[in-house]
């Protein structure tokens, strides 16, 4: 980092629209700084300290944050496509409308974030903590949920279509009018999930737990491998 550069990289700092672009900003500390609509398409954000910043509307495309404190960032609307989070903290983060096209998720701490609209097509979540997050309206088509962790998540009509939630904890989620359609939901915990008026045609359920579920008006058309007999379900 040069010294000019480095002069304004502190917390509080206010880099806002500041182009950034390809810098090396790794294990910067950047604690409530505002960086609004800045430009950090592939920046070097490893381990960085961005807890509380202002990132709404900001490019970090295809951005290296994996292991980064993100926790209560605002990242509304921040453009995220390809951008590598693995093992990143995000809790309480604000990201409603972000793009997260094909981001790096894996082991990602995102408890209790707001990821209301936000666009997870074919993300990499394998393994994340989103537990009492909000995924209302989310794009997660073919996403990769395997492992995650998503007990009171909020999913009401989030489209998961060909997604792999497979051996994902989903306990007492809200899944009203989502899309599961083809999903891979093998070994799922589904226990008290709110499943009305979801679209689980031709989902692959072997092994699910379904126990006290509620599938009142579900499509369940085609779903393989499910066991529906089971008293506890409500249907």
């Amino acid at each position: 980092m040069n010294p000019e550069l480095k002069a304004l990289i502190h917390p509080d700092a206010n880099l806002e629209g500041v182009d950034l672009q390809n810098q090396d900003l790794s294990r910067a500390s950047l604690k409530d700084a505002s960086l609004r609509s800045a430009n950090l398409e592939g920046t070097e954000l490893f381990l960085a300290d961005l807890r509380g910043a202002n990132l709404r509307d900001a490019s970090l495309d295809g951005a290296e944050l994996s292991h980064a404190n993100l926790q209560s960032a605002n990242l509304e609307d921040a453009s995220l496509a390809c951008a590598d989070l693995s093992y990143a903290k995000l809790q309480y983060a604000i990201l409603p409308g972000a793009d997260l096209r094909s981001a790096k998720l894996g082991s990602a701490e995102l408890q209790q974030s707001n990821l209301e609209n936000a666009n997870l097509e074919d993300a990499d979540l394998r393994g994340a903590n989103l537990q009492g997050a909000n995924l209302r309206g989310a794009n997660l088509r073919g996403a990769n949920l395997k492992n995650a962790k998503l007990k009171d998540a909020g999913l009401v009509g989030a489209d998961l279509k060909d997604a792999n939630l497979c051996a994902a904890d989903l306990d007492s989620s809200r899944l009203q009018c989502a899309n599961l359609r083809d999903a891979n939901l093998e070994g799922a915990n589904l226990e008290n999930a709110d499943l009305r008026g979801a679209d689980l045609r031709g989902a692959r359920l072997e092994g699910a737990k379904l126990k006290n579920a509620d599938l009142r008006y579900a499509n369940l058309t085609g779903a393989r491998d499910a066991d529906l007999t089971g008293r506890h379900l409500k249907r």
